[in-house]
């Protein structure tokens, strides 16, 4: 009862139905996890009857003590396959009638490069296994039926069909069309980073005396990174197509970076003397020479004459003085903010014209974004 059926040296197994669900995919490692119920069926002429030994027309048989088909898994990482039940359906006329269930794991080539409006489709190769003219002949149902829902995590399972490779006869597989669910990776990545830039571009606002502008970004690039490492964690970093997100938290990285190395400089040529990197601060230098010129006249002066008109000429010396360094250092503050509303321009200028071009090398995400708005409208009543 082990033995195949041996009338011919290929055994016909029709499959009368498949169920598919798909459990897992891991966006990173591009693996596929699935469930497929498959309902077969065979003849078997050793396991026949007639009335004279029975009159039952159907009886039940353990199924690991007859012989059932083996299915060919192509291209499975991992695959395990066991009974759906303990037991086989067998008629007189020999048919027996069986249910396996697969768990298949398949490695699958989806362009993640517009992540996260992605879909693609993998392939799983359930097939009998065959030798020349000998072997298991599979004959496939029409349509597959899919069950469990058509959501596994953020992917989408849009549709399963049996498709025919072109190059080998009855050798066929399952098609199974996948999508991505946007809204999960916008809200946890895109979104926070659009945030972060824009919270980058207000810190602009902020005083540049005091460091707490400095403090502000150098949290944002630290939060920034934080985000780096959970796009890290979720998507491939190498490959033929990296995804386009990839690039965007890379320049937002070196944004935030020159930013706040720009910052870093302005509060140093606002409290610092030390570096002159203008024409306007060089002038500023010659003016606090002429003021110290100015003190050392005055102090000549107080040794020369001790009269009450070289004291009033001091004191109007030193007022004159006074004046003269509060114009340097207004001088000084109205350089560094014409210096900082430049910055501010630039920094503004480049993040739009970037995210422009991010939205515009994006293929179909505009139309896939509006058709998800308004699947999301249509469900607010």
């Amino acid at each position: 009862m082990k033995i195949a059926p041996q009338d011919t040296c290929s055994v016909l197994v029709t499959v009368a139905s498949m169920e598919y669900e798909t459990l897992s995919f891991d966006t990173k490692e591009q693996q596929m996890s699935c469930r497929v119920k498959v309902n077969m069926g065979w003849s078997d002429f050793s396991l026949m009857w007639t009335k004279k030994t029975s009159y039952a027309e159907a009886i039940m048989l353990p199924a690991d003590k007859i012989w059932t088909p083996g299915l060919a898994l192509d291209n499975a990482i991992d695959a395990t396959s066991k009974p759906y039940t303990d037991d086989v359906v067998v008629t007189s006329f020999g048919s027996v009638s069986h249910a396996v269930i697969l768990l298949i794991a398949v490695s699958c080539d989806i362009k993640l490069f517009t992540y996260p409006f992605v879909s693609g489709q993998c392939l799983v190769a359930i097939n009998g296994w065959k030798n020349g003219d000998c072997g298991i002949v599979l004959f496939y149902p029409r349509t597959v039926t899919t069950s469990g829902g058509t959501l596994s995590g953020e992917w989408m399972t849009e549709n399963v069909e049996i498709a025919k490779e072109d190059d080998m006869e009855n050798r066929k597989y399952l098609l199974v069309t996948l999508s991505i669910n946007p809204f999960s990776a916008v809200v946890t990545l895109i979104l926070p980073s659009a945030l972060i830039m824009l919270a980058d571009l207000v810190s602009f606002s902020l005083p540049i005396q005091g460091g707490e502008r400095n403090n502000l970004k150098v949290t944002l690039m630290l939060s920034l990174t934080m985000f780096i490492l959970i796009l890290n964690d979720r998507l491939p970093s190498g490959g033929e197509c990296t995804p386009l997100l990839h690039y965007h938290f890379c320049f937002c990285l070196v944004n935030l970076v020159l930013s706040m190395v720009t910052s870093l400089v302005l509060t140093h040529l606002l409290t610092s003397d030390s570096f002159m990197a203008s024409t306007c601060l060089k002038r500023i230098r010659r003016q606090n020479a002429q003021l110290d010129q100015n003190e050392a006249d005055a102090g000549m002066k107080k040794q020369s004459s001790g009269s009450a008109k070289a004291s009033l000429q001091k004191i109007v010396n030193f007022l004159e003085n006074v004046e003269q360094k509060e114009q340097v250092a207004n001088s000084k503050e109205a350089f560094v903010n014409y210096l900082d509303k430049f910055c501010f321009c630039f920094f503004c200028f480049l993040t739009s014209f970037t995210l422009s071009l991010l939205l515009l090398s994006q293929e179909q995400t505009c139309a896939k974004l509006k058709r998800y708005i308004s699947g999301i409208m249509s469900l607010i009543p």
